[in-house]
């Protein structure tokens, strides 16, 4: 799996996981949706910083990385931008 891939991988389940945590907070706030929600946020949001600092030397991109949420789509955008050398194919489509 290229690094790429990896982080675009990471910026999804971070972009989701925030999502379902912002729905159940603002619906039933179930504990348990809290509980496995959080910690799988925390760890998408920390491997697409880490992802980002490995892929790229881009400034723009690292530090899109570091946007909770969304900063990990940020900066796969801001990689395809800038042409990072890596095979088409692990961008996807």
């Amino acid at each position: 799996m290229t690094g790429v891939r990896a982080l675009r991988i990471a910026a999804r389940v971070e972009a989701v996981s925030l999502a379902l945590l912002l729905a159940n907070l603002l619906s039933v706030h179930t504990e348990a949706v809290a509980s496995l929600g959080g910690p799988v946020h925390g760890t998408a949001y920390l491997i697409v910083i880490v992802t980002v600092r490995r892929v790229s030397a881009d400034p723009a991109a690292r530090w899109q990385g570091w946007i909770p949420g969304i900063g990990g789509l940020l900066a796969v955008r801001q990689l395809r931008r800038a042409g990072t050398r890596m095979p088409p194919e692990a961008y996807g489509s």
